[in-house]
């Protein structure tokens, strides 16, 4: 399993990749955003995927953590987020 997989459950995101399992309540998501920058613009925050060769940046932001999901496939994640 190379990719990111993201899916909503009991009110929570759940990012899967490789051997990690990532669950952000969808309550604390701030917002979510594509990033132009190559490594990601907030130096501290959590980076999931492979960052070469990975052509979109997506960006979720809780009040805890921001979370970059390095991904060849923006548009089918995004839309795992942010619909209902």
């Amino acid at each position: 399993m190379f990719g990111i997989k993201v899916e909503k459950s009991d009110g929570k995101l759940i990012i899967n990749w490789q051997l990690s399992n990532i669950e952000i309540p969808i309550k604390e998501i701030n917002d979510v955003f594509l990033d132009t920058n190559y490594g990601g613009q907030e130096k501290s925050a959590v980076r999931i995927g492979f960052p070469y060769g990975s052509t979109d940046r997506i960006v979720i932001k809780t009040a805890k953590n921001t979370y970059i999901l390095f991904t060849s496939n923006a548009a089918s994640i995004m839309n795992n987020i942010v619909t209902d």
